[in-house]
């Protein structure tokens, strides 16, 4: 070949021309020709390539060839064999010019090592968008991974580089690059926490694609939707994105909700506060009075048989109320609240259902409902509380009850008399 490339330069030196001018002449003759030869290889490799990947994508049940099409690995792998030829052809080319020679050689080998770090780039990446279509792999922190592949491809194809670049041997930079191990870890720190941070994450099952998480120092409500080597973002209900560093979610505390998505009902926990002046014991007309109320008919009429028998045998002296077993008016609140969420349409009988007295406040007693709804999408979990608190709230009155609320200007208002 090399013979072949000197014809134009022996001509031009019989033709009369100096040898110097003769050698350039040649070397740009040479280097047009081939830069044109290659581009139009590249050119025809390119559409080759991609012709077949396309047919063969359309002729096959999986998505994965579709991915290496998207991802540009069919065009990545057609600049090998005109990078190989060029490879080849530089010496004939560059013939009488050995120092430039030596810089093109060199710079080409660096040029195949970044083009073989894009091929393993597009592959990656195709396997990464082909897991996420798999139901089993969707919700896995499948970026970090591949991010953490990349970033040793990458070193390992820089040290490559700078060995060919200076000349240095291989094992006597990384010797040497052991030296600056703490100037390193200090440079890459977040990317070192990143990584260790993602590798918990992902054997712990801490966080996954889809989860719902709470993070109140970042301000994160809403669904995961990345986990990558150094951040996580989520996407808020308010379709805003926050992005927390990976590392935060081991080293803070946050909340996931994906118990709670798993289980079979999300939970109500809200309490009533009731005002302590406005409990008492019930006489025997409030008794009856309440017996109208259907839902607690039943358990009044045994609860006061069941009191009257206990206050007759022991000879209880009931002229005063506080004196042997009594109903309270709030006692028989908390049995109607449990009657009517043991009926609810929208509770989950299977879970708990509870209806509690809390520690008393200042504001007054609360008396707390736990439940849990049948139904947790976030909209009809709302719908199905206030469904149950208009009618709690709306129902205090009839016990004779009264619910605590901070008194409004409208209250120290003075009745104009003239």
């Amino acid at each position: 070949m090399e013979q072949i490339s000197h014809r134009l330069y022996e001509y031009l030196v019989t033709a009369g021309l100096s040898e110097d001018w003769s050698e350039i002449i040649n070397m740009l003759v040479l280097l047009v020709g081939i830069l044109l030869l290659l581009f139009l290889l590249d050119f025809i490799l390119r559409r080759i390539l991609l012709g077949f990947f396309v047919r063969l994508s359309n002729k096959s049940k999986t998505h994965f060839d579709d991915l290496l099409v998207k991802n540009k690995a069919p065009r990545n792998i057609a600049h090998i064999i005109p990078l190989v030829l060029t490879y080849i052809a530089v010496p004939a080319i560059f013939r009488d010019f050995p120092t430039a020679e030596n810089i093109i050689l060199k710079g080409m080998e660096v040029f195949g090592i970044v083009l073989f770090l894009w091929i393993i780039r597009s592959l990656l990446h195709t396997v990464k968008d082909y897991f996420k279509t798999l139901p089993s792999l969707k919700d896995k922190p499948i970026d970090s991974y591949i991010q953490v592949f990349m970033i040793f491809s990458w070193a390992i194809g820089l040290f490559y580089a700078f060995s060919i670049i200076t000349g240095v041997e291989l094992w006597k930079f990384l010797t040497a690059l052991g030296t600056a191990s703490a100037v390193i870890i200090l440079v890459f720190k977040d990317t070192i926490m990143g990584f260790v941070a993602s590798i918990q994450v992902s054997i712990n099952d801490m966080v996954r694609i889809g989860d719902w998480i709470s993070f109140d120092k970042y301000g994160a409500d809403g669904d995961v939707i990345e986990i990558n080597l150094a951040t996580v973002k989520v996407q808020n209900f308010d379709k805003t994105i926050t992005t927390i560093p990976t590392y935060a979610l081991i080293s803070d505390s946050f909340k996931n909700w994906r118990g709670m998505m798993d289980d079979d009902g999300r939970r109500i926990k809200r309490a009533l506060i009731i005002k302590q002046e406005s409990i008492h014991f019930l006489t025997e007309n409030d008794i009856k009075s309440l017996k109208k109320i259907e839902m607690i008919t039943e358990y009044l009429e045994k609860r006061e048989k069941a009191i009257n028998s206990f206050n007759v045998e022991n000879k209880i002296d009931k002229s005063i109320l506080i004196n042997g077993k009594n109903l309270t008016n709030i006692g028989v609140f908390r049995k109607y609240i449990d009657n009517y969420i043991h009926q609810h349409s929208g509770i989950n009988k299977n879970m708990t259902i509870m209806v509690r007295h809390l520690a008393p406040t200042a504001q007054g007693i609360p008396v707390e409902v736990y439940a849990f709804s049948s139904d947790k999408r976030w909209a009809n979990y709302e719908y199905i509380m206030a469904d149950i608190f208009d009618h709690l709230l709306a129902a205090i009155p009839y016990f004779d009850l009264e619910g605590f609320e901070l008194p409004s200007s409208t209250n120290f208002k003075s009745d104009k008399t003239g």
